[in-house]
C-alpha cells in the first residue's frame, strides 16, 4: 500500500477551498488523461458515487469512488470526507480535511492509500512518491483555480 499526504495553506476561506476540491468534476480538469463521471445526483452525500476513467486511446482503466464520509466546514470547525476506492485496478481510500486557519484562509490535508492491483508492494516507495507529486499539483491547480460553481 502506498500511503501518502499532502498539505496545502491558502488563502481561500474553508467552505471555498472544500467546494473547489470537492466538485469532482473538476479533477478530470486537473488530471492529465483523466475524465470524471458522478453517477449519483447532487448534492454530493454520504453515497455519492464517481468515477475517474484515466486511459490513453483504448487502453486505461475506472477509478471508481464512493463517498463514506462527508461533513463539510462550518464556522470553526473543519471538513472532513472520506472515499473509498472500489475500483477493480486501483483500490484503497482517501480523506480530505479542510481546517479553517484562525488567522485568515484555510488549510488543506489530503491523505491517501493507493493500492494498484497486481502492482508488488517492492513499488510502494516509488507509487507513493509519484503520487504525492501527482495529486500535489492537482490539488494547487484545484485550490488555485477560479471559483467552484456553486
Amino acid at each position: 500500500m502506498a500511503i501518502f499526504q499532502i498539505t496545502r495553506d491558502t488563502p481561500l476561506p474553508a467552505d471555498e477551498a472544500w467546494r473547489r476540491l470537492t466538485t469532482w468534476e473538476r479533477h478530470g480538469d486537473v488530471a492529465p488523461l483523466t475524465r470524471i463521471t458522478v453517477r449519483t445526483p447532487p448534492p454530493t452525500h454520504v453515497g455519492t458515487v464517481f468515477v475517474a476513467r484515466s486511459a490513453l486511446g483504448p487502453v486505461g482503466f475506472d477509478d471508481v469512488m464512493e463517498v463514506v464520509e462527508w461533513c463539510p466546514p462550518d464556522g470553526t470547525a473543519p471538513g472532513r470526507l472520506r472515499l473509498e476506492k472500489r475500483g477493480t485496478f486501483v483500490t484503497g481510500w482517501a480523506e480530505i480535511e479542510v481546517y479553517p486557519a484562525a488567522d485568515r484562509g484555510s488549510a488543506v490535508v489530503w491523505r491517501e492509500d493507493l493500492r494498484v492491483r497486481w502492482l508488488p508492494a517492492l513499488c510502494d516507495g516509488v507509487l507513493s512518491s509519484v503520487a504525492r507529486r501527482m495529486f500535489g499539483r492537482a490539488a494547487d491547480r484545484l485550490i488555485a483555480a477560479g471559483p467552484a460553481p456553486r
